[in-house]
């Protein structure tokens, strides 16, 4: 195999480069979204990734492009966890515990996108689209993994828990009393099969 064209080297050198940047842009802003919601200042998303705003406004050139693009960045992420876990957990519940407990942090870092998506609706409808095409399957599989090794009772479908896990966080903004994890948590233990005693 022949060595890049020095041009090619650089070329490819500086793509890495630039898709390192971006995650780290698109890190930062998920960071930022949770805390202070999809309205925060760009300054702050900035600082936090340590860029200038220039930079931010070179990759994003509007606010509902920044949004969009960690949404997608996240779906990605919790799709790819997925195989992942299954793989490396100790069993197949540990490993679906493992994915829901990243699927929250996700709904929350998407918090509040639909009013950041309003002007444009048919994005966010693909979005959507995108989201359950993406990750109905992921949970999917770990549920039929977790029937499999006999942890979760069968008949549950992947869309109406990721359905419940959603409507468990809503009020979390609004009530400090409130923690869906616990929730979740009560969710996930229903899904047991009981043991013989």
């Amino acid at each position: 195999m022949t060595p890049p064209e020095p041009a090619q080297a650089g070329a490819r050198g500086k793509r890495s480069d630039a898709q390192r940047n971006q995650k780290i842009l698109l890190a930062a802003a998920a960071d930022v979204f949770v805390t202070s919601g999809v309205d925060a200042p760009i300054r702050q998303i900035a600082a936090k990734a340590g860029v200038g705003m220039g930079t931010i406004y070179r990759h994003f050139p509007t606010r509902a492009d920044l949004v969009t693009a960690v949404y997608n960045h996240q779906i990605e992420e919790c799709a790819q966890a997925g195989p992942v876990l299954l793989a490396d957990c100790a069993s197949p519940f540990e490993a679906l515990q493992r994915w829901v407990d990243q699927f929250v942090d996700f709904l929350v870092t998407k918090h509040g996108l639909a009013d950041a998506l309003q002007s444009d609706s048919s994005r966010f409808a693909a979005l959507h689209t995108h989201f359950l095409d993406r990750l109905v399957p992921v949970c999917g599989q770990l549920l039929d993994a977790a029937v499999e090794a006999g942890e979760i009772r069968d008949g549950y479908e992947p869309f109406e828990v990721m359905r419940s896990i959603g409507n468990l966080c809503i009020g979390r903004e609004t009530d400090p009393r409130y923690s869906p994890r616990r929730m979740i948590e009560l969710l996930l233990q229903g899904l047991r099969r009981p043991r013989d005693v």
